[in-house]
């Protein structure tokens, strides 16, 4: 924490280098796995258009909203207790995009989809309606979005609030990004053999399950409700 005298603008920059180092290391990590996975003259590198790799992207583009939604809520409330749920949800998913953009850049992929997003997603999911995932909604300002993605016009209206109604619905903004999240990274992990990947969702579950029930619980004490599904 910063100390007493300590100039707001200092105490961002210092937030903002970590929260840049913690990406740097992600990509440090993402590329060394994948190195290891490379050496062994029986794996492949994952091909355009595999799970994998649809993954990567993907799910990158998924994670940067929500680091965009959480640099707002830092920034904007006063909320004590919202601001470290920022803050962790930034510092989390800034080093799991590093660890996917690294596998990319080692497997020659761009690190966005060509094209609609969840095209590797071609299978039924069980839990989720029996049917493949598919974009959840489109933006007005053209483009699919993937599940629980907010709007422009979320994050627009997101922007113009303050104080409580600001709080609550971040709160629903980031709980509705989770859960969408979520369904992608089980259905990566149950189409994927690649041991990096299963580990990484592994860490997504958690920490995003770990999210999901506080944030929940941070709603029902502002006296709110998830936004319906």
């Amino acid at each position: 924490m910063s100390s007493p005298g300590q100039p707001t603008w200092s105490r961002w920059v210092i937030i903002g280098g970590t929260l840049l180092a913690v990406l740097l290391i992600g990509a440090t990590a993402g590329m060394f796995v994948t190195r290891a996975v490379d050496d062994d003259p029986a794996a492949a590198a994952p091909a355009a258009g595999s799970v994998e790799v649809g993954f990567a992207q993907d799910m990158s583009t998924h994670h940067l909203q929500a680091v965009t939604m959480a640099g707002i809520a830092r920034d904007r409330t006063t909320d004590q207790e919202i601001k470290q749920l920022a803050f962790d949800i930034e510092r989390t998913q800034l080093e799991q995009i590093g660890r996917m953009k690294g596998w990319l850049m080692l497997w020659d992929q761009p690190e966005q989809s060509i094209g609609a997003p969840m095209q590797w997603m071609k299978e039924p999911m069980p839990g989720h309606d029996g049917m493949a995932m598919a974009p959840s909604s489109v933006n007005p300002s053209g483009g699919a979005l993937m599940p629980g993605m907010a709007t422009d016009a979320d994050l627009t209206k997101l922007r113009g609030l303050s104080g409580r109604p600001f709080d609550v619905f971040f709160l629903q903004l980031m709980l509705r990004h989770h859960q969408g999240g979520t369904a992608m990274a089980e259905y990566a992990a149950a189409h994927s053999s690649l041991p990096a990947l299963k580990a990484l969702v592994n860490s997504m579950l958690t920490s995003q399950g770990a999210e999901m029930d506080q944030m929940k619980l941070m709603l029902s004490g502002r006296g709110a409700q998830p936004l319906p599904a």
